[in-house]
Parts: structure tokens; sequence; C-alpha cells
């Protein structure tokens, strides 16, 4: 089950932020993904996803709501969606969306 929260911000939007089981094989199939969402509203950044071809994603409860560092980050991107492959350490950088979402490269044979 994919954990998961919301924060509001003053202006009324919101950011969302969802931890996943990798969409991604390059990722690794039991690395899970913390994915951050700001939109309009709840529903909205839901959609956002889904429409990214992640379509079994709900957010149930505000058990796992975004931290003020991950709110500052996806609130810096121009997209307003990022993701971290793994959501315990720091140390790793946020990547834009669509890093975790192309197609594999197949590998080239010389």
């Amino acid at each position: 089950m994919a954990g998961g929260g919301f924060s509001k911000l003053p202006n009324g939007s919101v950011v969302v932020a969802i931890t996943l089981s990798s969409p991604a094989q390059s990722v690794g199939p039991d690395t899970p993904v913390r994915v951050l969402v700001h939109a309009a509203n709840r529903a909205r950044a839901l959609t956002r996803l889904r429409n990214l071809g992640l379509r079994a994603v709900y957010l149930r409860g505000n058990a796992e709501p975004p931290t003020p560092d991950e709110i500052t980050a996806v609130l810096h991107h121009p997209d307003g969606v990022l993701w971290r492959a793994r959501p315990e350490r720091a140390q790793e950088l946020w990547h834009p969306i669509r890093a975790l979402l192309r197609p594999a490269l197949p590998a080239r044979r010389s």
C-alpha cells in the first residue's frame, strides 16, 4: 500500500507526497519512490499523476505529509512534479518526473 499525505499552502494550493513502489525498471522493482506534486487541490494533483501514466494512485489519509524541505523542492521546480528513489536518504537529489517515466533505451549492439 502506498503511503502519502498532503500539505495545504497559504495560497490555497496543495503539495501531495506519495510513496510508491517504483514504476521504472532502472530504479529497481523493490525500491520505494517518493513522488511530490504541486497542484491547485488534491484531486488535481492525483489527476496529474494519473495523466503521466501512474494509474493506480490514491491518497488515503494524511499519514506521511511532505516535509518542509520537500515542499520547498517541488515549489522551486518548473514542472511541479518530482521524485526521489530512496525517501529515507536525504542525500539523493530530486529528479523531474520525466526521468522516471521515460522508456528505457534498448542496449546498442556493436
